[in-house]
């Protein structure tokens, strides 16, 4: 099937890339001119394991191509693709119109019985006006428009996109089915069929539900530790109620960062308020997590007291492993705020290589994990990389002026966080 991919960041590449490696035809189209350029010689927008090396395969064999030009890229296609990550701001605000104005481009170019399929991240009912646009402007050229919620992870986006635990997919009508099957047959049969309603909003449900989950344990936790239990404990004493499973997002540590859930407890709360319907437990997990993103503060406050000229190690500065994304990292706020505190700090991360302008005349990349402990009185683990469990307890402390480690999701718990002469302080566990 020839199938345009349309808006080429994580989402569309990842798309794109996926679709060519299992027999399709597949154009990305992107307005963005730079995006395009670097695309066509193999180089994605953003760092992600094997996208690469999959979009220069894809590229060798023929399966795959980049343009700017939306009457080459749409002609013949069977499906468009609308793949956009609908920009965000920094109140977790998205800019729908952003996604919405680039769809309206492509009406003229759509060919009869085209299926556009949306998987941009939009508030629901976002389908429905499209449509509606369309058919007011093209009454006599039918298209078949569906909605599938993305379900990509930052790091795992390929495993996430051909091992799916199941795709949903909404539509009007049954006329597109047998495209969306074909076009997804290579990753799975198991495709959850819906209304195009019903699918905007399992979107927005299942974000909203995993923000809750992480917001209540780490309020669970936090009350741990002033009473003496054990939040790793507690954890395991839900996950074993068959009401609850092994799986569910119940283990404390940091914030919830970046935009994807935050995004879509907006969306319901702006629905709520649109129908007059109070939304009080949405509302409440902002402010919980907003709350819980300082506990790292709140920590190294307790235990240092004064930062002045104290020198404070970071270890992992993106916003997540399998990523250079560094936009709403919890790390870099960190590294801001221990600066205006006064206090000298020392960076380390496995895929960062330069620091935003804004930090690299105020703190310190260092090349090693072991460079950036020379001296310190505190160790933090911010982005959870892999290099880092391997840190040698002696080097350690070798290496660090006193054995203090903030730890919030007890990534080192094994190799160092069991070793007596370290003051190991993590979410959910008492701090002596």
């Amino acid at each position: 099937m020839k199938v345009c991919i349309v808006g080429l960041w994580h989402l569309g590449t990842v798309t794109a890339a996926c679709l060519a490696s299992c027999g399709h035809d597949v154009v990305g189209l992107d307005f963005d001119s730079t995006v395009i350029e670097k695309l066509q010689v193999g180089q994605p927008p953003l760092y992600e394991p094997g996208l690469e090396d999959l979009i220069k395969q894809n590229l060798r064999n023929g399966s795959l191509c980049f343009s700017t030009d939306i009457i080459t890229a749409l002609d013949g296609a069977e499906a468009v693709w609308v793949t956009y990550d609908t920009p965000i701001d920094e109140e977790d605000r998205a800019d729908v119109d952003f996604v919405i104005e680039r769809v309206v481009r492509l009406f003229p170019h759509c060919a009869e019985g085209t299926l556009i399929l949306l998987s941009s991240q939009l508030p629901v009912g976002t389908t429905r006006n499209l449509e509606q646009m369309y058919a007011k402007a093209y009454p006599g050229k039918p298209v078949t428009f569906g909605y599938s919620p993305e379900n990509l992870r930052l790091g795992k986006a390929i495993e996430a996109f051909t091992r799916p635990d199941r795709i949903v997919v909404g539509l009007r009508d049954e006329s597109g089915r047998q495209r969306v099957k074909e076009l997804l047959q290579p990753f799975t049969a198991h495709i959850e069929w819906m209304s195009v309603e019903s699918a905007e909003m399992t979107k927005h449900a299942l974000n909203a539900f995993l923000a809750t989950s992480i917001t209540f344990t780490n309020e669970v936790a936090v009350l741990c530790e002033q009473v003496g239990a054990d939040a790793k404990e507690v954890e395991r004493g839900l996950k074993s109620d068959a009401r609850i499973g092994p799986r569910a997002y119940l283990s404390p540590g940091s914030a919830f960062s970046g935009g994807t859930l935050a995004r879509d407890i907006q969306f319901l709360s702006a629905i709520g308020n649109a129908h007059h319907q109070p939304t009080y437990l949405l509302s409440a997990v902002r402010e919980s997590n907003s709350m819980h993103r300082h506990w790292v503060q709140r920590r190294l406050q307790w235990l240092l007291r004064d930062f002045r000229g104290v020198q404070v190690a970071v270890l992992g500065l993106t916003y997540k492993t399998g990523t250079d994304t560094l936009r709403r990292s919890i790390s870099i706020e960190l590294c801001k705020w221990l600066v205006e505190q006064g206090a000298l700090v020392r960076a380390h991360d496995s895929v960062v290589k330069v620091l935003p302008d804004e930090l690299a005349q105020k703190m310190t990349l260092c090349s090693s994990p072991l460079a950036a402990l020379e001296g310190v009185s505190a160790l933090v683990i911010g982005t959870e990389w892999p290099e880092y469990q391997s840190l040698a307890a002696e080097k350690v402390l070798s290496a660090m002026r006193e054995p203090l480690i903030i730890d919030p999701n007890r990534f080192l718990i094994k190799n160092l966080g069991s070793d007596p002469r370290f003051r190991y302080v993590t979410v959910g566990k008492a701090t002596l």
